[in-house]
C-alpha cells in the first residue's frame, strides 16, 4: 500500500477516449498488412502451377480447348482452397498477437483498472510493478527502490536506479522494471515515445517456422525430385510406345501436380494455427508456434503452487500470538493492534474506498487481501484506519529476502513494520512482544514460536511472520535488525478440484507433475498430498537442502522429488537443468521477473497471464490466461492431439499420392493404355486432396491419447511404422486401382469405360482411406465416424463431385467419363474397399487379443 494510491482519481473514461481521439492509440505504425488479394495471386506463385498453366496454354493452342479450360478451373479451384486456408492463418496469427499485448494497470475513474496498454492516453497515471515493461513514456510522480533496465534504449545492461526527483524521473516505454515499484503520469505514447523513434527496432513478434515444417518443406523437395523423375518415366515409355508427345507431355505434367504434396507444409501450418486458437479457448495462449510441438513431448511439469494448483482464494485461519494459536473461526483476535499495523500497513494493496464492499475495495495478492480482511469486513473502519499513517520508506517483497518493510509515519512518529517467511524474519529479531511488552527473544522462545510455525504449516497453511521496530532508521542497512517479533498468522488457499484430476491424468501419461513453491516444507506437502502429486516425506526438497547438492548430486536425486519448497527463483534455473540432464522435455510455470531465465532454459517455458510480469510473459512459450495447472494439461494433450492430427494428414496425402503415381507407372511398365486421363489425375487430386486432409488437421483426440507415454523430441515424424503404413498402403491404392482398370479390360468394356472404373476406384480406394487414417492402433469399426463432422461432410462432397462428372452429361464430356452401372461400381466398391476392410478386421482382432 503506498498512501498515496488511495486518493489519485486518475482520468475519467470520457476523457480518456476524447484524448485517444486527440493523440491516437498507444501503438506503432504497422507494417501495411499483406491484402487478401495479394494472398490469393500468391497462390499461383508456384513452380508445378507455371507449368500446369504453361501446358494448357499450349494444349488450347493446339484445339484442346475443353481440356484447357477444365485445367484453369481446377487450378483457381485449388488456389481459393489454399487462399481459404492462409487467410484464416493470417486472421488467427494476427488475433493471437492483439492478445498477447502488454496489460497495464491505470487509475480510472477513482479506481484501478487492467487496460491493455494499446488504450493508455496521455495524461494517465499507472502503476509500476517488479517485471513490468514500461508501456509509454512518462514522468515518475512516486517511486519506491525502482530500477530500470534501459538497455533496449542505452544499450548499458547494468540497471538504473529512479525517482520522482526532476532530474531521474523520465521512464521510458519498452524498458523494464527491475525491481520496487512506482506511480508514473504519462507523457508519451506510441510513435511519439522515445522507442518510437526507432520503433523498427522493437517489431518483437517474429513469424517463426515450425521444426516441424521445415522438415517437411525439405521432404517435400526430395519427393518432387522422385515424383518428377517417375513422372519423366512415364512420359517418356508413352512417347516410346508411339503416343501422342502432346498428350503424354501433358499427362506427366499432371500426374507431377497430382503426385507432389505441395499443400503439405501449408496444412501443417493450417493444424498448428487450428490447435493454438482451440488452446486458447481451453485458456493457453501460444506464443511461439513450435511449442505446439513440443508440448506433446513434455515429460515433467514443474508447477507453482499458488493460483495455479490452489484456488488462489486466501483467508486467514490462525493467528499465533502472545504464545498461543486463535483459530478465528471460533474466535476473536485480543491485543493485536501491532499485528494489525504489520498486516495493514506493510502491504501492496490497492484500496478503492469509493466502493462499499470490503472485497471489490481491495485489489491486489490474494494472500495481502485477506491480511486486510483478516481485520476489517467494512470498508468504513478501514479508510479511518489507513488514513491516520503515511508511508514515507519501504523495501519491497522479493522471494530471496523473503521480507518486506516499511516506514510509516503515524502523528510526526516513525515506525519500521515487517513483515515475511516466519523462519527469515525470526533472524532479524531480538525481541518478542508478550503481553504488550517487549522481552528478549531466547533461543528457547525462538524454537517455540518455529514449532507453531510447523505445525500450522503441517496443516496445510501458509506462514506470514510480524514484526516491527520503534526508530525511523531508514535508508540504513540495519533497518530490518534488531526487530520486536509480533506474531504469524495462517492463511490457507484450497487446492483445485480440476487440478486434481489433472495431476491424475498427468500420472496416467508419463507425465511428473512438480510442485515448486516458496512455501513451507509442511504447507507444500500437505497441498501435494492432498493433489496426490507425493505420497512420501522423502520426496520433498528444500531450498536450503538444494544449496548443499552439487549439480552432479542434484541430477541424482531431482527424479525421486515431486516437491520443492522454500525456493527461490535461482533454485528453479538449477531445476529445470537438472531435469533435462536426465533427458527429461521440462515444462516450467513462473510469473515473477526472477522467474524469467528458468522459464527460457525450459523446453515450454509457461508464464501467468493474470499474476505474471511482462519480462516473463516475453520469455515464455505459452501464457496461462487463467494461471490454472489443469489448462497446462489440457494444452499437452492439445500438443499431442496436433501431432497425431499431422501424422494423421502426412499418412493420408502421401499414400494417396503415391497410390496415384503407382497406378501411371505401373501401367506404363507392363506397357498398358493410360488408366487416366490428364484432366481425371487433376480431378483425383481436387477432390481427395484437398478438404478430407483439412477435415483430418481437426480430428478429435483418440480416446487414449493421454494414455500413452510421451514421445522423445528427436522422435521422427515417420517413426513408429508411420513410413512403412505408408509404402504399404501406397502400394495397395496403385496395385488395386490398376487390377480394376485390367478386370474392365478383361471383360472387354471400351477403354472410356475402364478409365472411369479406375478413377472411381482411386477415388473410392482414398475415401475410404481417410478414415484409416484417424488412428494408427484402432480399426474403423472402433472408431465413431460421425465424430468428425467435418471429415464426414469433406467426405460427402468429394463423391458428389466424383458422381457429379460420371452422370451430369455436360461433365461427363469434360472428363472424359461414363455413368457406371451396378457390375461397374460392384468392381469398384470392392478393389477400393477390401484392403480398408482387411486392415480394419486386423486392428480389431489385434486390440481385443
Amino acid at each position: 500500500m503506498i498512501q498515496e494510491k488511495t486518493v489519485i482519481p486518475g482520468l475519467s473514461t470520457r476523457e480518456a477516449e476524447k484524448r485517444m481521439k486527440e493523440f491516437g492509440l498507444n501503438e506503432f505504425q504497422h507494417k501495411k498488412k499483406i491484402s487478401p488479394i495479394l494472398i490469393f495471386i500468391s497462390q499461383f506463385n508456384d513452380f508445378m502451377v507455371w507449368v500446369l498453366l504453361g501446358a494448357t496454354v499450349v494444349s488450347g493452342i493446339m484445339g484442346d480447348t475443353a481440356d484447357a479450360i477444365t485445367i484453369i478451373i481446377i487450378v483457381i479451384v485449388n488456389a481459393i482452397l489454399g487462399f481459404l486456408q492462409e487467410f484464416k492463418t493470417e486472421k488467427s496469427l494476427e488475433a493471437l498477437k492483439n492478445l498477447a499485448a502488454p496489460t497495464c494497470k491505470v487509475f480510472r475513474d477513482g479506481g484501478v483498472k487492467v487496460l491493455n496498454s494499446l488504450y493508455l492516453t496521455m495524461g494517465d497515471m499507472a502503476i509500476l510493478e517488479a517485471g513490468d515493461r514500461i508501456p509509454a513514456d512518462g514522468v515518475l510522480i512516486e517511486a519506491s527502490a525502482i530500477m530500470i533496465d534501459e538497455s533496449l534504449l542505452t544499450g548499458e545492461s547494468v540497471g538504473v536506479n529512479k525517482d520522482s526527483s526532476k532530474e531521474l524521473s523520465n521512464v521510458f516505454m519498452g524498458t523494464t522494471i527491475l525491481k520496487g515499484r512506482g506511480l508514473f503520469k504519462v507523457t508519451g505514447i506510441g510513435m511519439n515515445t522515445e522507442m518510437g523513434k526507432i520503433a523498427n527496432l522493437l517489431d518483437n513478434i517474429k513469424e517463426e517456422k515450425s521444426p516441424l515444417k521445415e522438415r517437411l518443406e525439405s521432404l517435400g523437395k526430395i519427393l518432387v525430385v522422385i515424383c518428377l523423375i517417375i513422372c519423366g518415366v512415364v512420359t517418356g515409355l508413352g512417347i516410346i510406345r508411339g503416343n501422342d508427345v502432346r498428350e503424354m507431355f501433358l499427362l506427366g505434367v499432371s500426374l507431377a501436380v497430382a503426385a507432389i504434396p505441395e499443400g503439405l507444409a501449408a496444412i501443417v501450418t493450417v493444424a498448428l494455427a487450428l490447435g493454438v486458437s482451440r488452446m486458447l479457448k481451453r485458456n493457453a495462449l501460444i506464443r511461439r508456434l513450435p511449442a505446439v510441438e513440443t508440448l506433446g513431448c513434455t515429460s515433467v511439469i514443474c508447477s507453482d503452487k499458488t493460483g495455479t494448483l490452489t484456488q488462489n482464494k486466501m483467508t486467514v485461519k490462525e493467528v499465533y500470538i502472545d504464545g498461543r494459536i486463535y483459530e478465528l473461526d471460533r474466535e476473536k483476535l485480543t491485543d493485536s493492534n501491532y499485528l494489525k499495523k504489520v498486516f495493514i500497513y506493510c502491504n501492496d494493496c490497492n484500496f478503492d474506498f469509493k466502493q462499499k464492499n470490503i472485497d471489490k475495495s481491495l485489489h491486489g495478492d490474494p494472500t495481502e487481501t485477506a491480511l486486510v480482511k483478516m481485520f476489517y469486513k467494512e470498508v468504513s473502519g478501514l479508510k479511518t484506519f489507513v488514513e491516520k499513517a503515511k508511508r514515507v520508506y519501504d523495501i519491497p517483497f522479493d522471494s530471496t529476502r523473503k521480507m518486506m518493510s516499511v516506514i510509516i509515519n503515524e502523528n510526526g512518529r516513525e515506525t519500521c513494520y515487517v513483515k515475511g517467511a516466519p523462519e527469515r524474519l525470526i533472524e532479524k529479531c531480538s525481541f518478542i512482544l508478550e503481553d504488550n511488552k517487549i522481552k528478549p527473544l531466547t533461543f528457547q522462545k525462538k524454537k517455540r514460536v518455529a514449532a507453531f510455525v510447523e505445525a500450522m504449516s503441517s496443516r496445510a497453511l501458509r506462514c506470514i511472520g510480524a514484526a516491527y521496530k520503534e526508530e525511523g532508521l531508514y535508508k540504513n542497512e540495519k533497518l530490518e535488525n534488531g526487530l520486536i517479533f509480533i506474531g504469524v498468522a495462517g492463511s490457507i488457499d484450497p487446492p483445485r478440484e480440476e487440478a486434481r484430476d489433472a495431476v491424475l491424468k498427468c500420472k496416467i501419461a508419463g507425465i511428473k507433475p512438480v510442485m515448486i513453491t516458496g512455501d513451507h516444507k509442511n504447507t507444500a506437502l500437505a497441498i501435494a498430498k492432498s493433489l496426490n502429486i507425493c505420497n512420501k516425506d522423502d520426496q520433498v526438497l528444500t531450498g536450503d537442502e538444494l544449496e548443499k547438492l552439487s549439480d552432479k548430486e542434484l541430477n541424482v536425486k531431482v527424479n525421486s522429488i515431486r516437491v520443492f519448497a522454500r525456493v527461490s527463483p535461482d533454485h528453479k534455473l538449477r531445476i529445470v537443468r537438472a531435469f533435462k540432464n536426465n533427458n527429461n522435455i521440462v515444462a516450467m510455470t513462473g510469473d515473477g521477473v526472477n522467474d524469467a531465465p528458468a522459464i527460457k532454459e525450459a523446453d515450454i517455458g509457461i508464464s501467468m497471464g493474470i499474476s505474471g510480469t511482462d519480462v516473463t510473459k516475453e520469455a515464455s512459450s505459452m501464457i496461462l490466461m487463467d494461471d490454472n495447472f489443469a489448462t497446462i494439461v489440457a494444452a499437452v494433450e492439445e500438443g499431442r492431439v496436433i501431432y497425431d492430427n499431422i501424422r494423421k494428414f502426412i499418412r493420408y496425402l502421401l499414400s494417396c499420392n503415391l497410390g496415384e503415381v503407382l497406378t501411371m507407372f505401373l501401367a506404363s511398365l507392363f506397357i498398358l493404355p493410360n488408366p487416366l486421363t490428364p484432366i481425371q489425375i487433376l480431378f483425383v487430386n481436387l477432390a481427395t486432396d484437398g478438404l478430407p486432409a483439412i477435415a483430418l488437421g481437426v480430428d478429435p483426440p483418440n480416446k487414449d491419447i493421454m494414455r500413452q507415454p510421451p514421445r522423445s523430441k528427436k522422435e521422427s515424424i515417420f517413426a513408429r511404422g508411420l513410413s512403412e503404413k505408408i509404402m504399404v498402403r501406397g502400394c495397395l491404392i496403385g496395385i488395386c486401382t490398376l487390377l480394376a482398370f485390367m478386370l474392365g479390360r478383361y471383360f472387354r468394356m471400351d477403354l472410356s469405360t475402364c478409365r472411369t472404373i479406375a478413377l472411381a476406384t482411386l477415388v473410392m480406394s482414398q475415401l475410404f482411406h481417410v478414415f484409416e487414417c484417424r488412428s494408427e492402433r484402432h480399426s474403423i469399426f472402433e472408431i465413431k465416424i460421425f465424430t468428425n463432422i467435418y471429415l464426414v461432410g469433406a467426405v460427402t462432397i468429394s463423391v458428389i463431385m466424383l458422381c457429379s462428372i460420371l452422370y451430369i452429361p455436360f461433365l461427363q464430356g469434360v472428363f472424359d467419363t461414363v455413368p457406371l452401372r451396378l457390375k461397374e461400381w460392384l468392381i469398384v466398391l470392392f478393389f477400393s474397399g477390401i484392403i480398408a476392410m482387411i486392415n480394419s478386421i486386423y486392428l480389431f482382432i489385434k486390440s481385443r487379443y
